[in-house]
C-alpha cells in the first residue's frame, strides 16, 4: 500500500521543504491553474514565487485543441508569462512522435486528423501533412455517396498512414467513418490523450477519450495515446527539457493522467491539488489508480512557505 500523501496546506515548513526538494515543476493546466477562462486566485503569484527560487516551470497539458502558441496567449491573458518552449501539449507530443519516431515512408506519411486547429498547427510545425481536422468539407451530414465512396475506397486518400484522434468540438458520423475506413486499410491508430472528461467552468464536459471510443469499439483495439500518462510523452518531455526525474515534481488534479504520469515516470514527487477532477477520497480507495506523494487544497497554498 502506498504511503499516505503529505498534506501541505497550512504547513509552512513542509511547503519550504517540498519546494527545496525539486528543480523542475511540471504543471497540468485545466483544474490546476484555471477552470475554463477563470484563473484560480493566487496562481500567477505562486508560479512567480517558484521561478524566483530558480525553479523551472513547464506546462504539460492533455488539451489537444490548443497549440503551444495558443497556450502562451492564454497564459499571458491570465497574468502568467511564458514562451512556447515552456509548454508541452498532447498535440505537440503526438506530432513529435509521428515526425521523429515513426518516420513514415513517403507516400504513406499523411495524417487523417480528428481534432481542432491546435492539432493542425502542431502537425504543421513538425512538417507532418494532414487532412480532415477543421476542413469545412468534413462538417456536414453523411450522404449515400459517402457510404459508397468509402466502401469502394474511392474517397480515401492513399497517402494516409495515421489516424490521429483528439478532442473535436465538431465530431460527427462522417469523420468517424472516414477514420474507421483508414484504420481498416492499415493506418496506425493514435490518440493525443484519453481523458474521458474535461473540467471547465467548475463542471465536467466530454474529453478526447470520449471522442475516441466509437473508433475503438468499431475497430476492436485501443489507440496508442501520446498524452499523459503515456510514458512516450514523459520520455519526450525529459528529452526536450533535459530534466532530472529525481528532482522533478508533477502537479495535477487527475489521478489517471497527471499523478499516474508522475508515478510511472518515476519522478521525485507528485502534488495533487483539490481544485479539479479528483478528490482526496479517490486516492484513499483500495483500488486507487495512483496515489500522490503530496497534496494541497489549491496551488496558491504553496505561497505559505517559511
Amino acid at each position: 500500500m502506498s504511503a499516505e500523501p503529505k498534506y501541505l496546506t497550512g504547513n509552512g515548513q513542509g511547503i519550504k521543504e517540498f519546494i527545496d526538494k525539486f528543480d523542475t515543476f511540471l504543471f497540468d493546466c485545466d483544474g490546476v491553474l484555471w477552470s475554463g477562462d477563470h484563473v484560480y486566485e493566487g496562481v500567477p503569484e505562486t508560479l512567480e514565487l517558484l521561478r524566483s527560487k530558480g525553479k523551472r516551470t513547464v506546462f504539460v497539458t492533455n488539451n489537444s485543441t490548443k497549440s503551444r502558441q495558443d497556450y502562451v496567449k492564454k497564459l499571458a491573458n491570465m497574468g502568467i508569462e511564458c514562451t512556447p518552449d515552456d509548454v508541452f501539449g498532447s498535440s505537440y507530443s503526438a506530432s513529435i512522435y509521428i515526425s521523429r519516431i515513426l518516420k513514415l515512408p513517403e507516400g504513406k506519411n499523411k495524417v487523417f486528423a480528428i481534432g481542432e486547429a491546435g492539432m493542425e498547427q502542431e502537425l504543421a510545425s513538425e512538417g507532418v501533412p494532414f487532412i480532415g481536422g477543421t476542413d469545412p468539407a468534413m462538417r456536414r451530414d453523411v450522404t449515400p455517396e459517402d457510404f459508397a465512396g468509402l466502401a469502394d475506397g474511392s474517397l480515401l486518400d492513399p497517402e494516409v498512414g495515421v489516424v490521429l484522434c483528439g478532442l473535436d468540438f465538431h465530431i460527427n458520423y462522417l469523420k468517424l467513418i472516414h477514420g474507421l475506413h483508414y484504420l481498416r486499410k492499415g493506418a496506425l491508430f493514435l490518440a493525443t490523450n484519453l481523458d474521458s472528461t474535461l473540467p471547465m467552468h467548475k463542471d465536467l464536459f466530454l474529453g478526447a477519450g470520449s471522442i475516441v471510443i466509437p473508433l475503438t469499439n468499431a475497430i476492436g483495439r485501443e489507440p496508442l495515446a501520446l498524452g499523459k500518462p503515456s510514458q512516450a510523452m514523459m520520455d519526450a518531455v525529459e528529452g526536450k527539457f533535459q530534466l532530472d526525474r529525481a528532482r522533478t515534481c508533477m502537479v495535477g488534479d487527475r489521478l489517471n493522467t497527471d499523478i499516474k504520469f508522475g508515478v510511472e515516470g518515476k519522478l521525485g514527487g507528485t502534488l495533487h491539488v483539490l481544485t479539479g477532477v479528483n478528490s482526496k477520497e479517490d486516492w484513499q480507495k483500495k483500488d486507487a489508480i495512483a496515489v500522490p506523494s503530496f497534496y494541497a487544497d489549491k496551488l496558491s497554498d504553496l505561497r505559505d512557505c517559511a
